[in-house]
């Protein structure tokens, strides 16, 4: 049975931005168990109405809020804060977007565009994208850190050594996170839900979804992690593997250069096949498709790939 949460922050206790002189929102003892209700990543800049006018006024000052800080007690610089994930329940809806400016492929995709979704709370079906495609869902949260040592005030976008923007979709309902503590109380904060991402979040958004979630709260003394680690409670990928995968590569010198190149083989590909738009299938590849190291020993090209699951359009 899941520990009853002992606390909850709302929406409303949120923020833009690191600062570890930001007075904290709740204060917990380690052990302890808080539920956060978590705005999506547009900080409600895009609702389930919204058109592509919602995009292009997008100020970035507003983005990924997160819900905190949590103060825990005893937490000191040089432990490790342990963030189990005990569960996400997500709201039914989302948006994908191409930011202009935004995303792995910024520069060939320079015109905003939008796709909102509806999907069943309990996660029973995949997400539609429109006729083109059935996403199977998995949600995480894709904030999730703790104040850094330097003050002032930090962006919330990039992530950094205590966690933040990391994206990762396996942090995922029954992980364990471990984050490095740089300042007294660790001082957490999380937000970015997402239903659904594939590996690299290529596009620059997932399907970005309010949620509610709960988190459980432990101190490892002494940890000194030089960055943050995770374990996942079972398998990663199985909810993509019944039918394999289209993979398409990119190979030279540049891992970025790489990655974009495998990126625009399989918009390229999946075009051609299906006959969608390339920035429908660059958003599809952001929300299901698998950027992957293949290769990185082998000088001086290394290989990249981008994994598609074919159960999405079969």
């Amino acid at each position: 049975m899941s520990p009853r949460p002992a606390h909850t922050l709302h929406a409303h206790q949120s923020h833009h931005g690191w600062d570890n002189s930001r007075a904290p929102a709740l204060t917990i003892a380690p052990g302890e168990t808080v539920a956060f209700q978590i705005r999506d990543a547009s900080g409600g800049q895009i609702t389930p109405a919204s058109t592509l006018d919602a995009v292009r006024a997008m100020d970035f000052g507003l983005v990924n809020p997160v819900t905190g800080p949590v103060r825990i007690d005893g937490a000191a610089p040089g432990d490790a804060l342990k963030v189990t994930v005990v569960s996400l329940a997500p709201s039914g809806w989302g948006w994908t977007a191409n930011i202009p400016g935004f995303g792995l492929l910024a520069d060939q995709f320079t015109e905003p565009a939008l796709h909102l979704w509806k999907y069943r709370p309990d996660l029973s079906a995949p997400a539609m994208f429109g006729a083109g495609g059935a996403v199977p869902l998995k949600p995480f949260t894709g904030t999730i850190g703790v104040a850094p040592a330097e003050p002032g005030l930090h962006s919330i976008v990039p992530p950094r050594r205590v966690g933040g923007n990391m994206d990762v979709r396996d942090i995922a309902a029954g992980a364990e996170l471990y984050l490095p503590v740089e300042v007294a109380g660790a001082l957490f904060s999380v937000g970015d839900t997402h239903a659904a991402q594939g590996d690299g979040e290529v596009c620059g958004t997932a399907i970005e979804s309010p949620m509610d979630i709960v988190l459980k709260f432990e101190l490892a003394k002494g940890a000194n992690l030089a960055f943050p680690r995770f374990t996942t409670p079972g398998p990663v990928t199985r909810h993509l593997d019944a039918k394999g995968y289209e993979v398409t590569t990119g190979i030279g010198p540049d891992l970025m250069a790489g990655a974009r190149a495998a990126v625009s083989g399989m918009i390229d590909l999946l075009t051609k096949r299906t006959g969608m738009s390339a920035v429908d299938a660059y958003m599809l590849c952001s929300v299901c498709g698998d950027l992957r190291i293949s290769s990185i020993v082998d000088v001086p090209n290394w290989v990249v790939s981008l994994y598609f699951p074919r159960v999405v359009l079969e």
